[in-house]
């Protein structure tokens, strides 16, 4: 029997109690689900069948049908389509058909979730597809994840391999989130595992990622690369599209160092022994700069240049510079090849002002101009082996953290007679210049 809200609605239409119960066949044992929705949108009947797809509308008896659920069962009904509905892990396939005589339209449903299950598995799926129970039993795969199954040993009936298990089932607790990722031979493929709650199984569905993992090596190559070449903040600058970059940076502190007689020590060298040492040295100054959190400029030949106080200012980057200085012939001395080679440099500092920029379009480099780097590179030139030679701007920044030694006056091209210091050490040996890897950044002693 229809219930009262059915029943209202009829009578207000002027049916008569025969027409009434010809139309009311809808048996509430009727195991799919029926339902009927009047001509102005409203659900006038729904049997127990129907309850998930009344639930999952969020509506009951006598309400109104969710505006789009409505246009969908119209469209349904004048085309003789259907309408599927989700309602948790169950599908539903909703026929509509239209009594116009009566003003309103009936919908039946049936449940098609079994339907969609198997749906979900045709052998001729390019991607690999296989399904397991619960308790690890592998239930079935598809020819595109042979690959898979045959790498991981893996045979259809026997309980997938507790390396591959663990990670798909904690993915299904996860609600999917969480990669799992399996190598097949050359190919790399990404899993995805959805519950299938309805059938007590699992679906797992492959994509092959070798292409797209292959693509994000190379672009943390091409990072890496780039990153050697220009400083961080200058890279993302250029990729974020600043056609030229040019700065000036008041104050600074540039370093010079040079191998002593390199051209003696090169001819007596094979090309693999000299650039093999030049190698091993320039790594010694490569870990000296970021421990002190400087830039590398460039090299040059076998002249390393080391600037610090820029990209991103800082207060202590005379301290730092002079830090390195100090460490650099402890570093050098420990380094096999340059220990018996009995190679020296030569180390000049200064500080200043100085124009920094990008030049090059293919084989492009940040480089620095100025008179602050002329006067540091006659530092170097004009220094002594084994010495660090600085100038007045140097000593008066660090003379009370700092030994120095004066040397005189010398001349310097461009300059004329010039005072200048030997950097010995620490005024106090038990400090150390603490670079950003040690902790606070600030000054402290170089490590013994």
């Amino acid at each position: 029997m229809p219930d009262a809200a059915a029943q209202r609605y009829h009578l207000s239409m002027g049916l008569t109690g025969e027409q009434i119960s010809a139309i009311s066949r809808f048996p509430d044992q009727n195991p799919n689900p029926v339902l009927r929705v009047t001509a102005d949108g409203d659900l006038l009947y729904a049997n127990p069948a129907s309850r998930p797809i009344v639930a999952e509308w969020g509506i009951a008896v006598g309400s109104p049908v969710p505006a789009d659920r409505l246009a969908e069962i119209r469209a349904a009904a004048d085309s003789g389509g259907t309408v599927e509905v989700r309602c948790g892990h169950l599908t539903y396939e909703l026929v509509a058909v239209d009594v116009a005589d009566l003003g309103f339209i009936n919908v039946y449903g049936s449940d098609v979730t079994a339907r969609k299950a198997i749906e979900m598995f045709p052998d001729e799926n390019p991607n690999p597809v296989f399904r397991f129970r619960w308790d690890g039993t592998l239930a079935y795969a598809n020819l595109a994840s042979r690959q898979i199954i045959d790498t991981l040993g893996c045979v259809i009936g026997q309980r997938l391999p507790t390396e591959l298990l663990g990670p798909l089932l904690a993915q299904v607790r996860a609600n999917g989130r969480g990669g799992v990722e399996v190598r097949a031979g050359e190919r790399l493929y990404s899993l995805h595992a959805v519950d299938v709650p309805a059938f007590g199984f699992i679906n797992v569905y492959g994509t092959d990622v070798t292409a797209a993992r292959r693509v994000e090596e190379l672009h943390r190559e091409n990072e890496r690369l780039l990153l050697n070449i220009l400083p961080e903040p200058i890279a993302d600058r250029l990729r974020a599209g600043e056609a030229l970059i040019a700065d000036r940076f008041d104050d600074v502190t540039l370093m010079f160092a040079d191998i002593v007689e390199f051209t003696h020590l090169a001819s007596e060298m094979s090309p693999d022994e000299l650039v093999t040492v030049l190698n091993d040295v320039f790594t010694v100054f490569d870990r000296l700069v970021e421990r002190h959190g400087l830039e590398k400029v460039k090299t040059i030949g076998d002249a390393y240049m080391v600037v610090g106080g820029m990209p991103e200012p800082s207060g202590d980057h005379v301290e730092r510079v002079a830090a390195m200085a100090i460490d650099l012939a402890d570093q050098v001395a420990a380094n096999e090849a340059a220990s018996r080679l009995g190679i020296r440099f030569r180390v000049g500092i200064h500080c200043g002002p100085i124009i920094a920029g990008v030049i090059g379009t293919k084989k492009f480099i940040y480089d620095v101009w100025g008179d602050t780097v002329n006067v540091a590179s006659r530092m170097e030139s004009l220094g002594i082996p084994g010495r660090i030679q600085v100038t007045a701007a140097v000593e008066q920044r660090l003379r009370d953290r700092f030994r120095f030694e004066p040397r005189g006056i010398i001349d310097v091209k461009g300059k004329g007679p010039t005072p200048t210091w030997f950097l010995v050490g620490q005024a106090d040996p038990g400090r150390r210049m603490a670079g950003p890897t040690d902790g606070a950044p600030g000054p402290a002693t170089p490590k013994a």
